[in-house]
């Protein structure tokens, strides 16, 4: 049986369907209860207050503002609040970069359902939660340092940049970037000068093709 109080967890997902399988998985489990759930950012900030998760389980894409944006928040706002990210963005491009932001864990939504309920229970007492993989490259990047000419999207980008550079991978205009994001098309404009520059390309039409290019290759992986 069991014993104790069971850890509370918030979901914050922008599709029901992945917030409904990631409820019913959670109560299955003796020691686990959702507690509330957010499809934005926004959403999440006005919930999470009230209903005192310990854990919160983030996506990184989310309507209006980012889950990276949310992670830096909640780090803020609620320090107490152990987050993990569930995301189908590959772990090499962001898991740095949401350990940075505040998260205590990484997990991609492919991963078996095992090592979901794992990464809650482990972050939840106060551990980190990447995947083996993940960790060895790390500890490498620690140890060694990273690549000095590495010129990947990646490893260049800010994470605001990241976000516009996908979004053009995805196919959007500038307008429809803007929109996504809740910025000006003068400001995606800025964004874009700076990525050009960074990805040292010259034109808005290269830049797109290697926004489509790096989109297709995360897909793969």
């Amino acid at each position: 049986m069991m014993t104790g109080e069971r850890t509370r967890v918030f979901l914050v997902d922008d599709h029901p369907l992945v917030r409904e399988s990631l409820a019913s998985l959670i109560a299955q489990q003796e020691d686990l209860e959702v507690c509330g759930e957010a499809e934005s950012a926004a959403a999440a900030l006005a919930a999470i207050g009230p209903a005192k998760p310990d854990v919160a389980i983030v996506d990184l894409s989310l309507g209006g503002r980012s889950g990276l944006e949310l992670i830096r928040d909640l780090k803020v706002m609620f320090p107490k609040i152990a987050t993990l990210v569930l995301s189908m963005h590959d772990e090499e491009i962001y898991a740095e970069r949401a350990l940075r932001s505040g998260a205590r864990g990484y997990i991609m939504k492919r991963e078996a359902t095992k090592k979901v309920i794992a990464a809650i229970r482990r972050v939840k007492d106060g551990k980190l939660y990447v995947s083996d993989r993940m960790a060895a490259r790390l500890t490498e990047r620690l140890v060694v340092g990273g690549p000095e000419a590495d010129r990947s999207p990646g490893a260049v980008l800010s994470d605001r940049e990241l976000e516009v550079f996908r979004l053009f991978g995805l196919g959007r205009g500038t307008g429809e970037v803007a929109e996504a994001l809740h910025l000006s098309s003068k400001t995606v404009q800025t964004y874009c000068a700076r990525i050009k520059e960074k990805l040292g390309v010259t034109t808005l039409t290269q830049m797109m093709r290697e926004a489509v290019r790096w989109v297709e290759e995360e897909a793969r992986r």
